[in-house]
């Protein structure tokens, strides 16, 4: 069974690496969120999250964003191919319950999968 833990090399961690992904990225979105994807040269799919306080004022709404993304990505990375993901939070991400924002993360991260194999 393929291990589902969330370590430092699955991150988009430097400025040079979130530019690289905005330079030529492939999109998906839904109300509230905006994904951006490219592929990588790593051995892994990694996540990178922008969600700013102009969107989600108290950092208790924005944590729990980032902590959703971060948890269906790392249940799902391995059904991922090599990938760079950056998920914008955008105005209305806030109407979405929990359950609500696993499933469209999984949706985008299908869509993103699709549109970078062909």
């Amino acid at each position: 069974m393929a291990s589902n833990i969330f370590p430092r090399s699955a991150r988009i961690l430097s400025t040079e690496e979130y530019d690289k992904v905005f330079k030529k990225p492939v999109r998906a979105s839904e109300p509230g969120v905006l994904v951006l994807a490219c592929k990588n040269d790593k051995e892994r799919s990694r996540l990178g999250l922008i969600v700013p306080k102009k969107v989600l004022k108290r950092a208790v709404w924005r944590n729990r964003i980032k902590r959703i993304a971060r948890e269906t990505f790392r249940q799902n990375q391995h059904s991922l191919p090599n990938i760079d993901l950056v998920i914008l939070a955008r105005p209305k991400i806030e109407e979405k319950s929990n359950s609500e924002l696993r499933e469209v993360f999984i949706r985008l991260w299908r869509q993103i999968s699709h549109r970078l194999e062909n």
